[in-house]
């Protein structure tokens, strides 16, 4: 591996593990200073793109002279807390160089491909830029926090529409093309409080949750049993159950949330009607409980003979002499923001997902060199 292009990428990534930006606060304001600086200087059309204040975002974009396809880069900017600093062998903001890997808090998840990506946007400028379309850099914050300020925002706003998104992730290299997508319900119950030492004269509420959240298993334990594509299956899962104030108290109030995975070809509308439609067949009187839409957004599907997809497998198999593996995705990535746009969304990049939020978490640096010579051969290909 170039001596230069290793040492160029380890400096990116010590400059961006010093600069903190964990959620909480959320704050990116430093980090994406410095990543707006470099791409200016590397002849970008740059944008600091707030719709929260304390929560900046980088457009950078770059044009071809001939037309073409737009391709965007994403990697986010914001990390997970350190957590029990006790915990860590070295200062997780302070890059540590050892046994070919960097050490630090956001090495791998999501610095580490952030700074591949910044060395790959100042490598095309230094190369002339791409002959065709528009390539696009961003790096957001608010992907840790799930939250709308980051990816959501620019595509809600139109400031990113691509052909084609090309997300970091810690994928060893691998592409992720397909993700579930997500939906989150709250129930509600209501009762009537009463002494404990004298039940029937109440209406609990945790009991009527039970009788709804029993529903619902039975349902889905038959329901999802065959909802299976390839390594991806179709969850449920109660993540909170909350109610009474007290233990000699009859509850009057009960709150449950419920994450459902959901397949690329199954709808977020659809799965909280579907779950909607067990909860009002239990038969509890209508009055008495809520069944309220949190959050969700659908899943992708990048097929695998498409254009981007392509030119990563041609890559890898010319710079790493093997053939890509399309790996399983568990969580969901700021992808799934256009999950309904038509276009191609692949994960790709250096390090394990193992390392992800945990302590002491680092990246390859030969895995970064390789990610780094990768996606600039896709993007010679795709634009030129």
């Amino acid at each position: 591996m170039s001596k230069k292009m290793q040492s160029e990428l380890v400096s990116i990534l010590s400059d961006l593990i010093a600069l903190p930006s964990p959620y909480p606060p959320g704050t990116s304001i430093e980090i994406c200073a410095y990543t707006a600086k470099r791409l200016k200087k590397a002849g970008y059309k740059v944008e600091i793109a707030t719709h929260k204040k304390g929560v900046d975002n980088v457009v950078a974009r770059m044009k071809g002279k001939a037309k073409g396809p737009v391709i965007a880069f994403n990697a986010h900017v914001d990390t997970v807390g350190v957590g029990e600093r006790s915990n860590w062998k070295s200062d997780p903001y302070k890059a540590l160089v050892k046994g070919g890997l960097v050490y630090g808090l956001g090495a791998g998840n999501c610095k580490g491909s952030m700074a591949v990506q910044i060395w790959i946007a100042e490598e095309i400028a230094r190369r002339g830029g791409p002959a065709s379309g528009e390539l696009i850099f961003t790096f957001v914050a608010d992907e840790e926090n799930l939250g709308p300020e980051g990816m959501e925002y620019l595509r809600k706003s139109g400031k990113v529409r691509p052909d084609a998104l090309i997300l970091g992730a810690q994928t060893e290299n691998n592409l992720i093309v397909a993700e579930r997508g997500v939906m989150w319900a709250r129930l509600t119950t209501k009762g009537r409080a009463a002494h404990a030492g004298n039940p029937a004269a109440g209406d609990n509420a945790i009991l009527r949750m039970m009788r709804l959240v029993g529903a619902l298993n039975s349902y889905y334990d038959k329901a999802l049993a065959d909802r299976v594509s390839g390594a991806m299956k179709s969850t449920v899962n109660i993540g909170m159950f909350h109610g009474g104030h007290n233990t000699n108290v009859v509850p009057s109030a009960c709150t449950v949330e419920i994450d459902r995975r959901l397949l690329p070809n199954e709808k977020v509308k659809d799965a909280f009607k579907e779950l909607k439609q067990v909860v009002d067949g239990v038969g509890e009187p209508k009055s008495m409980y809520g069944v309220e839409f949190l959050t969700g957004t659908n899943g992708f599907f990048a097929p695998e003979n498409g254009a981007a997809v392509g030119a990563f497998e041609a890559a890898v198999k010319a710079h790493s002499r093997r053939k890509v593996k399309f790996l399983n995705a568990t969580g969901v990535s700021d992808g799934r923001y256009y999950a309904d746009d038509g276009i191609e969304i692949i994960n790709f990049g250096p390090g394990s997902g193992a390392q992800g939020h945990a302590a002491n978490e680092s990246v390859p640096i030969a895995q970064m060199v390789d990610a780094a010579h990768i996606q600039l051969d896709v993007v010679k290909r795709l634009l030129g």
